[in-house]
C-alpha cells in the first residue's frame, strides 16, 4: 500500500490525539505504583500497545474501564518470556531499567530498526551499578540484563538520548538505595526528562537536580494515581504546519501548562510569520502568512526537526535547523530521511552534521517518497504533498499509527486530499 497526496486546501478543527510520551510514562509508573491506578484516554498506538504488552509480562494486572486502562502494579518480576518492544525505544530503555532492579534476569529484543537504535550508553551504565548484561552484539538488542542493581553512582552521556536518563531515573526507587546520576556530556532533549519527572512526582517520588544531573533519594515509593493524558504537541506540529501551509487549522485537546518541550512549534510558527490564534476554549488555530526564514536549535526538540524542514521550505530566506545530531539515532537517521524526501521534491536543501540549512521559498513538486517506517518522515512527507505541484507518493502509510493512528482520517476531515491505495 502507499499514500497518495495531491495540492489541497485544509479548513477546520480537529483534536490532537493523545501523548505518546505521556502515556508511555503513565503505564510504566501506574506498573511500578503498589495499588491501582487508572489511566484515562490514553494513546493507542503501537509503541505504547508495545509498553502496555510489556508491563502485563513483568507482573502488573491490566484491565479497560470505561475511562480508559486500570493498572494494578507493585509487584513486578522478570517475565519468562522475551519482551519484543517492537518498534519502541521508549519502551525498550525504560522497561529495561525496571528490569535493572529486579532480582533474575529478562531479555529484550525488537524489529530490525529497534535493535540498530543506540543502546550501549545504558547498558554500560547497568554494568557501573552491579547489573549482569548480555549482548549478542554489543551495544544493541537484543540483550539480556540480571538485577538487581547495587545503586549508588552512575555517569552517562546525557546527548546520545535523553529515554537512558528517564530510564535510570524511573528505575531509582525501586532499589534501597540512593542513585545519583553524573551526565558525562550535555543534556539534549532535557524536556522529556522533565516530563519524567514530573510524571513521577504525580507518583510520589521526588528527583533532585544537581551541578551535573540528578539525585534520587533513597527510601522513596510510588503511589497509587490517576493520570490523564493530555494531548500531543508533537503530533499537533504536523496539524499546525498544514494550516500555515494550506490554509486555516485548529487544534483541540492541548494543555499550555503541559511540560511537553515540542509544543515550542507554536512560537516557531509565530516568529516564521504564519498566523496563530490561541482561542478562549484552549485550541489553537494555525493559519497562512508570510512566511520567513529563521535559525532554529532543536537540541531540545529534535521530533520537530522533518515538519519545521516541511516549513522552512516555504520561508523566504535561509533557514538553518541545528542542534539535534542526535536525529541520526531515532527510527530513521531523520537528517538524511528528511533531507533525502525534501530533495527529492525539488527544495533547495543541504545536509549538515546537526541539521540542515534551506534555501526558500521552494516550488515542491510530487515525488515518490520512502518513509522508512519512520512515522515522522511519513507524515512531514504527506504535509509536503499538500503544498507541491502533481501527486506525491509515500510507502508505508501504516507507520503513522507509532504515535497518531488517525493521521490520515483526520487530515481528510480537513480538507486534504489523500488516499492509500
Amino acid at each position: 500500500m502507499k499514500l497518495v497526496v495531491a495540492k489541497s486546501e485544509l479548513q477546520g478543527e480537529v483534536a490532537a490525539p493523545p501523548s505518546k510520551s505521556h502515556t508511555h510514562r503513565a503505564l510504566i509508573l501506574a506498573a511500578l505504583a503498589n495499588g491501582a491506578s487508572v489511566v484515562s484516554s490514553p494513546l493507542h498506538g503501537e509503541d505504547t500497545d508495545a509498553t502496555l504488552d510489556a508491563v502485563k509480562a513483568l507482573g502488573a494486572e491490566v484491565s479497560c474501564t470505561q475511562d480508559g486502562i486500570c493498572i494494578h502494579g507493585g509487584c513486578l518480576h522478570p517475565p519468562a518470556q522475551e519482551i519484543d518492544c517492537k518498534n519502541s525505544g521508549t519502551s525498550i530503555r525504560m522497561l529495561a531499567g525496571i528490569a535493572a532492579q529486579l532480582t533474575g534476569g529478562t531479555s529484550f529484543t525488537g524489529d530490525t530498526s529497534l535493535c540498530s537504535r543506540p543502546m550501549k550508553p545504558l547498558l554500560d551504565a547497568f554494568v557501573e551499578i552491579g547489573v549482569s548484561v548480555t549482548a549478542v552484539d554489543g551495544g544493541f538488542a537484543p540483550f539480556s540484563v540480571t538485577g538487581p542493581a547495587a545503586g549508588g553512582v552512575v555517569h552517562i552521556p546525557g546527548d546520545v538520548s535523553s529515554q537512558f536518563i528517564s530510564a535510570l531515573l524511573i528505575s531509582a526507587p525501586l532499589s534501597i538505595h540512593e542513585m545519583t546520576i553524573h551526565l558525562t556530556t550535555p543534556l539534549t532533549s532535557r524536556p522529556y526528562v522533565e516530563m519524567t519527572r514530573s510524571a513521577m512526582k504525580n507518583h510520589g517520588v521526588f528527583v533532585l537536580t544537581t551541578d551535573d544531573g540528578y539525585h534520587v533519594p533513597a527510601g522513596q515509593h510510588y503511589r497509587p494515581a490517576n493520570v490523564t493524558v493530555g494531548g500531543d504537541y508533537s503530533s499537533a506540529a504536523v496539524l499546525f504546519a498544514a494550516g500555515a501551509l494550506t490554509g486555516d487549522v485548529a487544534v483541540t485537546n492541548l494543555d499550555p501548562a503541559d511540560p511537553q518541550g515540542d509544543k515550542m512549534f507554536v512560537e516557531l510558527l509565530a516568529q516564521v510569520g504564519a498566523a496563530v490564534f490561541r482561542r478562549g476554549d484552549g485550541s489553537i488555530r494555525a493559519a497562512k502568512g508570510t512566511l520567513r526564514a529563521t535559525n532554529v536549535n532543536l537540541s531540545n526538540f529534535p521530533d520537530l526537526f522533518p515538519i519545521a524542514a516541511v516549513l522552512a521550505t516555504q520561508c523566504s530566506g535561509t533557514t538553518r535547523l541545528y542542534g539535534a545530531v542526535h536525529l541520526r539515532f531515532k527510527e530513521s537517521n531523520r537528517i538524511t530521511t528528511t533531507s533525502r524526501f525534501l530533495r527529492g521534491m525539488g527544495a533547495d536543501i543541504t545536509e549538515t552534521d546537526d541539521g540542515c540549512v534551506i534555501r526558500g521559498p521552494c516550488q515542491l513538486s510530487g515525488a515518490k517518497v520512502i518513509s522508512f517506517g519512520d512515522h515522522r518522515i511519513m507524515m512531514a512527507a504527506a504535509v509536503a504533498g499538500l503544498i507541491a505541484e502533481g501527486k506525491t507518493e509515500i510507502d508505508d502509510p501504516g507507520c503513522c499509527a507509532v504515535s497518531y493512528p488517525a493521521f490520515i482520517s483526520d487530515m481528510q476531515v480537513l480538507g486534504a486530499d489523500m488516499r492509500i491505495v
